[in-house]
């Protein structure tokens, strides 16, 4: 099945993230290995789309939390219980 929003096709997680923000996520998050220049330049221009849209931090928590209310089950998190490990003696060790 192809997901569409808008015109465009959501094919990853990735994409429904950038599509949602309206920009690559690796603007917001860096990509390893960027150099000081690198990482001004994307911060920069991050600075100026925060300048331009306002609400784009509200929007997002609000996103968020949808998201989480349509998708309560992301939370079920469960312990995984170690299994003991077993103690062997050694030979000619006192225990």
């Amino acid at each position: 099945m192809r997901t569409y929003i808008g015109r465009q096709q959501a094919i990853s997680p990735e994409d429904f993230a950038e599509l949602a923000l309206g920009t690559p996520v690796e603007l917001w998050l860096g990509v390893e290995g960027e150099t000081d220049e690198e990482r001004a330049a994307r911060e920069d221009a991050a600075r100026d789309i925060l300048a331009e849209n306002l609400n784009l931090p509200d929007d997002l928590i609000r996103m968020a939390a949808v998201g989480i209310e349509e998708n309560p089950d992301l939370f079920d998190v469960v312990p995984l219980v170690r299994p003991a490990r077993r103690r062997t003696a050694r030979k000619g060790v006192a225990a």
